[in-house]
């Protein structure tokens, strides 16, 4: 079932989403409030964007022209409405299209940065597993993978331009080697813990292409102070 919910407390912005698939997430939230963005940057593309939060919440950031790319029609129709209603149209594009086609729509270094809130799990992993393609296609690197991400990200990236993501925190390795593989040196990491007694499950990764050696390694951040009760930090990322 769809529906229209507001985009957070951003007064007067709304996000259509589908009950039956996967809605906007904190994930979404968190990864775009994490990526450096500066005044020069004038063009930005999220991968994997889904229905498009982060584009939205990015063009509260910056004036840059911003892309999203989603495979899947049924959400990247979600998106459409969305960024039309909000009247974002003009500074947001979407594109139907599997990120792996993107090759031939950019030439080499066009993007300043890149965003993706990617599949967590690999193919062969039984982690929440679910019988709806849709959204096997969104927890399972089943048409997009990691290794995927980096080599498209090294293509679009001018030099110097940033790759920012969300991860789970257990493939933090495979990630680090993955995206030093495809000259994108991470450059700032921040571990993301759903309360204080618990252990990190998500990780944030901002890393820079062709950048030199040197990692900042941010503060914690907690998702919950108390049960079922964001942090002031969370709080302040939902806007006004």
């Amino acid at each position: 079932m769809i529906v229209k919910n507001r985009l957070l407390n951003y007064s007067g912005y709304y996000i259509y989403q589908d009950t039956d698939f996967f809605k906007m997430s904190l994930d979404s939230v968190l990864l775009a409030n994490f990526v450096t963005i500066n005044l020069r940057d004038k063009n930005i593309i999220d991968l994997a964007t889904g229905n498009a939060p982060i584009p939205m919440f990015l063009s509260f950031r910056t004036k840059a022209h911003i892309y999203g790319v989603e495979l899947q029609k049924e959400i990247f129709d979600l998106g459409i409405t969305s960024v039309n209603e909000n009247n974002m149209n003009e500074q947001i594009n979407l594109i139907n299209d599997d990120v792996n086609n993107l090759y031939s729509r950019f030439k080499s270094d066009f993007f300043d940065v890149i965003t993706c809130n990617p599949p967590y799990f690999r193919t062969n992993s039984d982690s929440f597993v679910n019988n709806s393609l849709i959204k096997a296609k969104a927890r399972h690197e089943k048409t997009l993978s990691f290794e995927d991400v980096c080599k498209i990200s090294r293509y679009l990236l001018r030099m110097n331009g940033r790759l920012a993501i969300i991860h789970r925190t257990e493939r933090l390795m495979e990630i680090v080697d993955t995206m030093k593989m495809y000259d994108i040196e991470p450059k700032k990491i921040r571990f993301v813990y759903p309360n204080h007694k618990k252990d990190s499950d998500l990780v944030l990764i901002e890393g820079v292409k062709g950048g030199r050696t040197g990692l900042k390694l941010l503060s914690p951040l907690f998702v919950y102070d108390k049960k079922d009760i964001y942090s002031d930090e969370v709080r302040s990322m939902f806007g006004e």
